[in-house]
């Protein structure tokens, strides 16, 4: 003969109300690499524009001397590379905070557009670097006159 299990409706939301909790806990409440979780400590932050004429990309690169940056486009793949490197070799340290990155890092990032590698300026200033990519003229918005009759 089967056993008969009570039915307890609440014991199924506990289960649901405790997946919640722990899906918080890991997504908000310990990021997995410092301030920039979601991208992991060796990729970079950008930030991607298009104006009519060209699409402008800045990162912030601290610490990184402009020879240490290569940037290639390959097709519509634009990606930037380079190395922090540590500047010092404290001996006998007894660091209480060590946060700041050292090692290489990388980013690609799919452009909006097509562009002319060949035209584009790279601009280092105050630790950030500047891309600016002229569009194709066959991408650019081209304005027709009316003419009335």
């Amino acid at each position: 003969m089967a056993d008969l299990i009570r039915w307890e409706p609440f014991r199924d939301l506990i289960s649901l109300r405790e997946a919640m909790d722990r899906l918080f806990e890991e997504s908000f409440v310990w990021p997995r690499a410092g301030w920039l979780a979601p991208l992991g400590p060796e990729t970079l932050a950008v930030d991607m524009y298009e104006t009519d004429e060209d699409v402008v990309i800045k990162t912030s690169v601290p610490g990184v001397k402009p020879e240490d940056i290569d940037i290639t486009i390959t097709g519509d793949t634009l990606t930037i590379k380079g190395e922090a490197k540590v500047e010092e070799k404290v001996e006998k340290a007894n660091y209480i905070r060590r946060e700041r990155r050292y090692g290489a890092f990388s980013r690609s990032l799919t452009l909006p557009t097509s562009v002319v590698a060949e035209k584009a300026k790279a601009e280092f200033e105050n630790g950030v670097l500047t891309l600016t990519l002229p569009k194709a003229e066959e991408v650019k918005p081209k304005t027709i006159k009316v003419k009335a009759k």
